[in-house]
């Protein structure tokens, strides 16, 4: 019986090695170390050190948004309530669900109101997508104001950063348009007085007043075109200049040295 159980570890020894052996072949191929950067934890080379800590900030995509080195207090939570990060993620909600949503929506009138009754009926979950989209916009609102709020309470608005100041209060306008684009989609009584309201505000702006109202209007008086302009806006134009200017802001957190500012 001795006998048995030392030929059974030493097999169990054995193919362990075996297997050992292998991976640690595969992990220094040249495949394996063209795909994890120095200082990954899966590199066999892999050293606790601080040289390779600030390699896998700069080697990672998500750690890549902050800075090598960050303040001791930027990182906790209470300091920045992560409303920076909710916007994003409320974001991506939100572009989930609008193309969930765009399968079912036809940007005429008056089909786009029938389609969206029936969407809350015929389809399945899509009541529950249509208001994770509707609330998902009113909390991405909320998250933005708040998030501009405690920059400007905690003075992350002074210099270096005063540029990714005023990149922020474009991503805030920018939020603020893309909801209220979205809230004229259903092209109900509460859409047209909305598009009436909007465009005579516009026909009021400096200079090219009339030439925006225009613009907005597709003509001189709301029409079913006005609806397909409105949808072009909140699916296409505004999501790319507001994915623009969020790169341009992760890009400027990092280049000014971190998500917070001085004490």
């Amino acid at each position: 019986m001795t006998g048995g159980n030392g030929n059974g570890n030493g097999n169990s020894r054995g193919l362990g090695g075996a297997v050992t052996g292998v991976i640690d072949h595969i992990r220094e191929s040249q495949v394996w170390t063209s795909v994890f950067r120095p200082g990954s934890p899966m590199r066999a080379d892999n050293q606790d050190t601080p040289r390779n800590r600030s390699y896998v900030v700069m080697n990672n995509v998500l750690y890549h948004l902050h800075p090598v080195k960050v303040k001791r207090h930027g990182v906790r939570l209470s300091y920045t309530l992560c409303l920076g990060g909710l916007s994003f993620f409320l974001f991506i909600v939100l572009t989930i669900t609008g193309i969930f949503l765009m399968f079912y929506y036809t940007p005429t009138s008056p089909q786009a109101y029938f389609d969206l009754e029936a969407l809350n009926t015929d389809v399945a979950f899509g009541q529950l997508v249509r208001n994770m989209h509707r609330w998902g916009a009113h909390l991405m609102v909320l998250t933005v104001f708040l998030h501009m709020s405690r920059v400007f309470y905690h003075g992350a608005y002074k210099p270096p950063r005063e540029f990714n100041w005023i990149v922020g209060v474009i991503l805030l306008l920018l939020t603020l348009l893309m909801s209220f684009t979205g809230y004229l989609l259903p092209w109900d009584q509460l859409a047209l007085w909305a598009v009436t309201v909007g465009t005579t505000m516009g026909r009021y702006a400096p200079v090219f007043g009339e030439q925006v109202s225009f613009a907005l209007i597709g003509g001189v008086q709301i029409t079913p075109d006005t609806l397909l302009r409105w949808y072009v806006l909140h699916v296409v134009f505004l999501p790319f200049i507001l994915t623009l200017f969020m790169a341009v802001h992760f890009w400027r957190v990092r280049k000014d040295g971190g998500i917070s500012g001085p004490l």
